[in-house]
């Protein structure tokens, strides 16, 4: 089973930390490879133009962020930036290619 995750936190997607799944905005399963690279392609496609920057890494983190997208962290003293990640899962790993 494949899942595309959708989330939005104070860190990129391929750090996964242990509570990454709380920062899950959207989540997809799919069956089948094709139906999960369709939908994948249209998000990345729909959240390209809304970001100033994309960073792709192991074939299945994408992150997108810009810099006017922060808020203050108390713990740091300063601001955070925030980034929109998509993870694709297959049987709940990241899908590695």
């Amino acid at each position: 089973m494949y899942e595309v995750v959708y989330m939005k936190a104070d860190f990129e997607p391929w750090w996964m930390f242990e509570e990454w799944r709380e920062y899950s905005v959207t989540s997809k399963t799919f069956t089948d490879s094709q139906s999960m690279q369709e939908h994948l392609q249209q998000l990345i496609e729909e959240m390209l133009p809304q970001f100033d920057y994309y960073e792709h890494r192991k074939g299945c983190f994408h992150a997108f962020w810009s810099d006017s997208e922060k808020h203050y962290c108390e713990g740091c003293e300063g601001d955070s930036q925030i980034y929109h990640g998509i993870i694709v899962l297959f049987n709940d790993r990241p899908n590695l290619s």
